[in-house]
Parts: structure tokens; C-alpha cells; sequence
């Protein structure tokens, strides 16, 4: 992933979800009030920025069982404490219903 780095006050938190999409998790950002950087595209998004947070998103696939394969994607939360608490938590139970 690239320099995400947390300014003064802000906090870094990483969480990998599997068998979800990056293009999902983007739309899931921005149903949290992210904007896409850098690309109109959710398939194609790897940054996404709220109102006191950012977040960096990376996809890879995963076997965890066998020939069974997954997407793995990786979010990198960076932002304000009080923010990352109620975003990691909400993102968590849309990422939880989806992939699983």
C-alpha cells in the first residue's frame, strides 16, 4: 500500500476482509460518506476520503483452503479516533454480511 500517513491526533487501523470485492468495499465507503480519489470507478478505487478520515484499499487473492480462492481485500483506515470508531465498526458489519 502506499504513504498513508496519520497526521497529529489521527490513528492507523488495517483490517483484511475476505470475499468481498475492492469495488464493494468502496461502495460500502462511500455509502459511509467517502469520495473516490482518483477515479470515478469503485472497481478501480484504492483511496477513498471522508470528513476526518481516509482509507486505502488493496485486493489480493487468497487460498485458504485447497483449491478454494477468495478475494482478500485490505483496508487502511486513517483518521480522526472518534471517526475510525464508528467507520471500522459500520464497515466491519457490511463487510461481515457480504463476504462472510
Amino acid at each position: 500500500m502506499s504513504d498513508l500517513t496519520p497526521a497529529d491526533g489521527e490513528e492507523e487501523r488495517e483490517r483484511s476482509y475476505r470475499g468481498i470485492s475492492r469495488r464493494l468495499a468502496a461502495h460500502y465507503l462511500r455509502n459511509l460518506g467517502g469520495e473516490l480519489v482518483g477515479t470515478d470507478d469503485p472497481a478501480e478505487a484504492t483511496r477513498i476520503e471522508g470528513v476526518d478520515w481516509r482509507v486505502e484499499l488493496s485486493a489480493a487473492k487468497v487460498n485458504p483452503a485447497g483449491s478454494l480462492e477468495l478475494t482478500e481485500v485490505t483496508v487502511r483506515f486513517v483518521g480522526d479516533p472518534d471517526a475510525l470508531d464508528e467507520l471500522v465498526d459500520a464497515f466491519g458489519q457490511k463487510a461481515m454480511r457480504a463476504g462472510g
